[in-house]
This record gives C-alpha cells, structure tokens and sequence, in this order.
C-alpha cells in the first residue's frame, strides 16, 4: 500500500446498494442528468438492468446488447451509479498484467484498505471479456436472474479503458467489495462489465477519497423492501461470470 500518497477531499458519491438490485428492489433512479451533473467518472447500470454504464471524462454511456454503446439521454436512470471527480496524477506502467495481476498492482497503490479508491487504466487490451445484462420488463428481475441470460463479448488487441472503484470489505452488499471495473473502447464500440482482461500496454491510475456520500432510493418497493445483506456467494458469482444459485 501507498500510504503516503494524496487522499482527495471530494468524495465517491453512490446512488442506491448492491443489496437493493440483489432484492429486486429497484423501480426508479438516478436521471442521467443529475449523473452528469456529480462528477466525471463512474460506473452504474442501465434502467432494468439492461446493461452496463460508464461515464468517462463527462460522457455518459450506456453499454447494452441492443447497439453499440452510445449517449445516455436526459429522459433515462440509473438504478446503481458510483461517481467521482478524478484528479489528474502521475500514471503507473501496468503492461503485460493479466487481472490477477493487475489487481495486484492496484492493491500495491491503495493508500488504506479502509478507503474507497476510484481506478483508472487506459491502455491496449491483449485480451478482454465484458458482460452486458439483457434489458429486463416489469416486474424487474433480480440481479443474479439478469445476469443468468447475460450477454459475453471477448476482444483482442483493443485500445480502451478499464474504470471503476475499489471499495473495503466492509461495504460488501452496499457496494462490491474489492476492484469493479467496466470497460469502453477508444472507438466506443464495445464495453460492459469486466469479467477477464489481459493488458499489452496499460498505465494505472489509483485516487483515494476520504469520504464516501451513499444516496438512497425512496421509491415504495425500496422503502417497503427489508434488506439483509446475506449474498455473498451470489456476488463473488456474478462479478467472475454468470450468476448461479448455490
């Protein structure tokens, strides 16, 4: 760990929990405006779970296995979204690291295990497999029954960024505890959740923030839904592949 590097005063700010999209327990969301309006980088999904979002320096996109990923409009939400500023800093070479790997080396750069840490790596993918959910009706699915139908889509040899947060142990169910990363190509062809990736060239970025700001859903299914977070097994799942019933 890096404990003598800067810790940002802004925070990571998060609309809803993990728990709430396990529960089904998700009927609004963030307005892609009040997105935009937080910060410049972040990940969340798509209304029903329809897919994977990136906002990355100010663009919000959507990832879905209807097009290629394309503009967020003003009239759509977000059920989960985690956002920040990130600060410009020195990047680290990280080429020729597999995900385990990398993981590694990002761990090697948290100032505290008791941070959460924004990550950003932009570079050329030797290897890449991400996942999109197919766009669910009411009443919405869970997120392991989402992810059961997901949609895979591995590249070789693609230029991108690999972005998301590093979240503590603690905040498991709140958020996903460890390193969660989305993916976008320079050409905005392709992106969605990180399942596999394998870097030729990549440089590294890690920011820490001393503050965490959690936003809460007051829809009638969230505020009527008890929520116990006792689903590990079925996140470690779904963050590795297809989500399965233990």
């Amino acid at each position: 760990m890096s404990s003598d590097a800067p810790i940002s005063s802004d925070a990571i700010i998060q609309y809803a929990v993990l728990d709430a999209l396990l529960a089904a327990a998700y009927t609004t969301g963030l307005p892609a405006p009040q997105a935009r309006e937080l910060g410049n980088f972040g990940i969340g999904c798509c209304d029903g779970l329809g897919g994977e979002v990136v906002l990355l320096d100010g663009d919000l996109v959507e990832c879905t296995d209807e097009a290629p990923p394309r503009a967020m409009d003003d009239s759509e939400t977000l059920p989960f979204f985690e956002v920040c500023r990130f600060p410009e800093m020195a990047p680290v070479d990280v080429s020729g690291t597999d995900l385990a790997a990398l993981t590694a080396a990002i761990e090697e750069h948290l100032v505290s295990r008791n941070l959460f840490h924004a990550v950003r790596i932009d570079g050329v993918l030797a290897a890449v497999r991400v996942r999109v959910p197919r766009r669910g009706r009411t009443p919405f699915p869970s997120l392991a029954e989402a992810t059961r139908d997901q949609v895979e889509t591995v590249l070789e040899e693609c230029a991108g960024t690999l972005l998301g947060f590093w979240a503590p142990a603690i905040y498991q169910g709140i958020a996903v505890a460890g390193l969660h990363l989305h993916f976008l190509s320079d050409d905005r062809l392709v992106g969605g959740h990180v399942l596999e990736a394998s870097l030729a060239k990549g440089s590294l970025r890690v920011a820490a923030y001393r503050r965490f700001d959690l936003r809460l859903p007051t829809d009638d299914v969230f505020l009527r839904t008890p929520l116990s977070h006792d689903q590990d097994h079925r996140i470690v799942a779904m963050e590795g592949g297809a989500a399965r019933e233990a």
